[in-house]
């Protein structure tokens, strides 16, 4: 490594700038330079940086008690936060399981899903189907159901086969078909999935509401979920939705799901539902499936050291509450509109953009070589990081999402700034990526 730190950084030996503080909607490092915020850092800053509201909770709780075991205690944290996000959950997703990820929150969801069956004396049922191009978390568990390629790839020997379904990937519909004349083919790869392998067999289905890192902002058409949510329940298999990135407002609706109308057995949080100020997760489980495990064994198996600590019970508890107060999922909506709009504009003016996508102030680009016949870059371009590099260099972040096409080609960013951003600052996110893309054209033309 280049430089004395001890840290293992993303890229080893390459040189980071170190973030001093944070105010709004702009990240500030020791240079004193400011960075406009255009993708909450991981899509998770949903409020901004330096919100006070949330640092007096945090010292409130601090000045109280910070950790309680959960197999010893709860809190009054932990059982409010609770009552709150069953509160917001559609149906009867009433029952929140506490873990500190993403990625632990979909591996929950997984194993409260075969424990659901095994309570039934139908422990056969033990594979969880998902779709490629999909990403379910980095730990072994939540990585055999995602289909993430270039993520899987070095553990492959250690994961199940599970993402078996094709995408709604209406930009370059993997079945070849146009919607709506489809007839929403790709739903229906599921049930064609269950049927090769067996429903007895499957104990639930998962999926992104809006595809996330591995495909940029990839949007089902109508009725998609309405079609899932349907063979699910013919099959009797569990529908599993993944709300880590597009959960707490981000779509401009409380769920991602919630703009389809359907209400999944299993919902996994995380990343803005503590909008970054401190690590926290969850599992919605619905009162269906917590009969059962309550009527049998009673103790779901799972549980982490920190999960539910009144710590950061409490700041996710004030970062839903600031939500509330400032009527933000409605102006992530409206301002939704503003960058979609603006979005569009951008790709009246770069030949790079392919397409435009996604809702609220969840967004996506992906970028080809030839826009008629969507011609993709190899991977090797670093067209993606290109795109990104001119950025930071305008002092603007976005987010990675490459490699989508079977894990070979395929480049697109995710722009997703916090709801907390003005009209004003939405626009100069507009300009500062314009000149982004000016410039990474100009090296990609080299």
């Amino acid at each position: 490594m280049s430089d004395n730190s001890h840290v293992i950084k993303p890229l080893l030996g390459k040189s980071y700038p170190t973030a001093a503080y944070g105010r709004g909607v702009y990240i500030y490092d020791t240079n004193g330079r400011a960075y406009l915020d255009g993708c909450s850092g991981a899509v998770t800053a949903n409020i901004g940086h330096g919100v006070q509201e949330i640092i007096q909770a945090m010292q409130t709780q601090a000045a109280r008690i910070s950790f309680t075991y959960r197999s010893q205690f709860t809190s009054e944290a932990a059982e409010a936060l609770g009552a709150k996000l069953a509160q917001w959950a559609p149906g009867d997703l009433e029952y929140v399981f506490f873990v500190n990820s993403g990625s632990e929150a979909t591996e929950t969801a997984l194993k409260i899903a075969l424990q659901y069956w095994q309570e039934q004396g139908r422990s056969e049922k033990r594979i969880v189907l998902s779709r490629w191009m999909s990403y379910h978390g980095i730990t072994l568990g939540a990585l055999s159901m995602s289909g993430h390629v270039l993520r899987r790839k070095r553990f492959v020997p250690l994961l199940e086969d599970w993402p078996v379904v094709e995408p709604p990937y209406c930009y370059r519909c993997p079945l070849g078909k146009m919607y709506p004349s489809c007839k929403l083919a790709c739903a229906d790869g599921l049930e064609a999935a269950l049927q090769r392998i067996g429903p007895d067999y499957v104990a639930a289905f998962i999926a992104e509401p809006i595809i996330g890192a591995s495909g940029g902002a990839v949007t089902p058409p109508p009725g998609y979920y309405e079609r899932i949510r349907e063979i699910c329940d013919r099959y009797e298999i569990l529908f599993i939705a993944d709300e880590v990135m597009t959960g707490n407002g981000r779509t401009g609706k409380a769920f991602g799901i919630d703009h389809w109308g359907v209400v999944p057995d299993l919902m996994a949080l995380g990343k803005g539902m503590s909008a970054g100020y401190t690590p926290i997760a969850a599992t919605l489980v619905s009162a269906r499936l917590i009969e059962v495990i309550q009527n049998g064994s009673r103790s779901i198996m799972a549980g982490h050291t920190f999960s539910a600590n009144p710590q950061s019970a409490a700041i996710a508890l004030a970062v839903m509450d600031y939500i509330e107060a400032n009527d933000l999922i409605a102006q992530a909506a409206e301002h939704g509109k503003q960058l979609r709009a603006g979005l569009e504009k951008l790709a009246q003016a770069h030949e790079l953009i392919g397409d435009v996508r996604g809702k609220g102030l969840l967004c996506g680009l992906e970028f080809v070589r030839d826009r008629i016949t969507k011609t993709p870059y190899p991977l090797q371009a670093c067209v993606t990081e290109r795109v990104i590099e001119a950025a930071m260099r305008q002092g603007l972040l976005v987010y990675s999402a490459a490699g989508a096409i079977n894990g070979q080609a395929g480049d697109s960013v995710i722009v997703a700034p916090p709801f907390t951003s003005t009209s004003d600052e939405i626009e100069l996110l507009l300009e500062r990526l314009n000149q982004a893309l000016v410039d990474a054209v100009a090296e990609i033309s080299k």
